[in-house]
């Protein structure tokens, strides 16, 4: 069947069509990785955006449970120039069969480098993606609020019997955070953003992590004085939307980039050693450089292609912060260490306050 990609800018794709007759909008995004298309699909990240990704052949080698960042497909849909069909690997199922057993819309045969140079030069805006004759496209906002009241009623979930317990202030995160912690023998409780600071506290938590998620980090500003009293006082790591809620926080301002970083090869340095690294990334806001002044923090990464903030530590409290995707899942594994710079952080406040 025909299908169309419009875009609200007025722009137009045709394709081919598999999917439910309804259509779907979402915020169009793209993904420059060669690779990882079952973890980018269910990143929670990309939560009701429509992926474009650049590489030409998608779904080569299908998909396996064991990849998944989430219990389900997080993507409203995607759009590929194409859509592989073939055999896939012992114990994947096809990407087709996984996108139609989930409801999610493909649009195949689509000039995706032309949609790429498009949001390139328009920047990221809201789509439409359906059969080429679904009628007039009424255009919704684009949704920035994926944080809602049915929230407050989440409860505490704890994984691992390690002897460092972590809590996982869970945004929305990715199940490969979860896994790097409990394979460095963490106990780990995944806690709900929207936790009271008693109930935390009870949990006798040895240092927190704050999750990626999707969407703009201003929706959670009405917990910004908790989560800085949280910091101030247990180890913290900030991942991604957990990156800049930690420096929004404590007095920084964000802003959405022209069309964001989404891939598995962002290069980065970090300023004290001066090292290059490549990492994963998938955000459209970055914290803003002006407004660091306006917290105690210091800046040690930064985006090599663009210059923008990439990580942010405190030089008095046990604080870091990475924009990046240490976990990767899918890109490079350059950046795994950091994990352990944390728990080792952790460790040794641990120490300190079993000897005070």
């Amino acid at each position: 069947m025909a299908g169309l990609l419009s875009l609200a800018n007025g722009a137009s794709f045709k394709g081919d069509w598999n999917g439910n007759p309804g259509a779907v909008q979402g915020e169009i995004v793209f993904f420059t990785g060669m690779t990882g298309y079952e973890e980018v699909l269910t990143d929670p990240s990309y939560k009701g955006q429509i992926i474009v990704f650049s590489y030409p052949l998608i779904g080569q080698y299908g998909v396996k449970a064991n990849h998944l960042q989430s219990e389900k497909i997080q993507a409203a849909g995607i759009v590929v120039a194409e859509l592989y069909d073939g055999p896939v690997e012992k114990g994947a199922i096809t990407l087709g069969r996984f996108l139609k057993n989930a409801q999610v819309p493909v649009l195949s045969g689509v000039d995706t480098r032309s949609v790429i140079q498009s949001l390139r030069d328009f920047g990221t805006m809201q789509s439409h993606i359906g059969p080429s004759l679904s009628g007039i496209v009424h255009w919704s906002a684009v949704q920035t609020d994926f944080f809602s009241d049915a929230d407050n009623h989440a409860d505490i979930v704890t994984f691992g019997e390690g002897s460092i317990h972590i809590g996982l202030i869970d945004f929305h995160y990715k199940s490969s955070i979860l896994a790097e912690l409990l394979k460095r023998q963490c106990k780990v409780s995944v806690i709900p953003y929207t936790l009271s600071t008693e109930r935390l506290d009870l949990l006798q938590l040895d240092g927190l992590l704050f999750s990626n998620g999707p969407g703009d980090p201003a929706a959670l500003s009405p917990y910004f004085p908790v989560y800085r009293d949280w910091a101030e006082r247990y180890p913290a790591f900030g991942i991604c939307l957990g990156h800049q809620v930690l420096a929004s926080a404590f007095g920084a301002k964000t802003t959405k980039l022209r069309f964001g970083h989404r891939g598995a090869n962002h290069p980065v340095i970090n300023l004290k050693t001066l090292r290059v690294a490549m990492s994963s990334q998938n955000h459209s806001y970055v914290v803003e450089d002006t407004s660091i002044k306006e917290t105690p923090f210091s800046i040690l990464y930064r985006n090599v292609n663009d210059g923008s903030i990439e990580g942010l530590f405190h030089p008095e409290l046990p604080i870091m912060t990475v924009q990046f995707h240490p976990e990767a899942a899918p890109g490079p594994a350059d950046h795994l260490e950091l994990f352990s710079q944390f728990l080792s952080t952790v460790q040794q406040k641990k120490k300190v306050k079993m000897h005070a």
